[in-house]
């Protein structure tokens, strides 16, 4: 599932990031950490990886 905004693509890639122990986990915040506990690292990834150049920057 792509990210529907630039801010939810880099709530993933923070998320992404600590799934994969790059970051700490404690250092997560709001939509980051509520999709650290709800996703797998490939929903994650696949939507970190979206292209943000036609991405709102807030989900409306």
């Amino acid at each position: 599932m792509p990210a529907q905004s630039k801010a939810q693509q880099k709530a993933a890639g923070a998320a992404l990031s600590a799934k994969r122990g790059d970051t700490k986990v404690k250092d997560l915040k709001g939509a980051s950490k509520e999709m650290y506990d709800d996703m797998s690292e490939n929903k994650l990834e696949d939507m970190a990886h979206t292209k943000r150049k036609d991405l709102p920057d807030k989900k409306g």
